[in-house]
């Protein structure tokens, strides 16, 4: 249905305010009269602080924009930071790492030379021994084979040797054992 239609069906009825009719302008102007007295009265009290909520309203919500991209901004710079200290820690964990391995390096190092010199003192040790236990056995032997020439020279000679003889046969003998020794 179209306006005009409407507005004719309106009036035919009987009832209703007919705009388009003549005899109803009265009306009209004293609604109009009453609707330009009351429209201050519904600014002040109706529309003004539908107004001033509204207002509020965009500037409450302009307030919450303002700090939620503050809080954006501080969060991607505490991100960053986070992000920084972490890359300092990664660093100074490498660093302790490589310092660790050095350390052990140069532990190793020690441990490898003390083992050398311990080794190298328990060969000189060794070979003192085996010197010394060579230097008894020659002894050992020199005085025996002292006692076998003693013997045989006794058995030679017929008769004991003792005193100056003695001496100066076992000195005799030490001498050309060691002078051929030398040899």
């Amino acid at each position: 249905m179209g306006i005009p239609v409407m507005l004719a069906w309106v009036s035919e009825g009987g009832e209703g305010l007919d705009v388009l009719d003549p005899h109803q302008i009265g009306a009209t102007f004293w609604t109009w009269v009453i609707f330009l007295i009351a429209l201050p009265f519904m600014w002040k009290f109706v529309f003004g602080p539908i107004s001033k909520a509204l207002y509020e309203r965009d500037l409450r919500a302009e307030e919450a924009i303002q700090r939620a991209e503050e809080a954006k901004s501080a969060a991607v710079a505490a991100q960053k930071e986070v992000e920084s200290q972490l890359q300092e820690a990664r660093r100074e964990a490498q660093a302790q790492v490589r310092e660790a391995k050095e350390r052990a390096e140069k532990q190793y190092d020690e441990l490898m030379a003390k083992a050398r010199e311990e080794s190298a003192k328990e060969r000189q040790r060794a070979a003192a021994e085996i010197e010394a236990e060579k230097q008894k056995a020659m002894s050992e032997l020199r005085d025996h084979v002292v006692d076998l020439t003693l013997g045989a020279t006794t058995k030679l000679l017929g008769r004991e040797v003792k005193g100056k003889d003695q001496e100066r046969l076992v000195r005799d003998f030490v001498a050309q054992t060691s002078g051929s020794k030398d040899r």
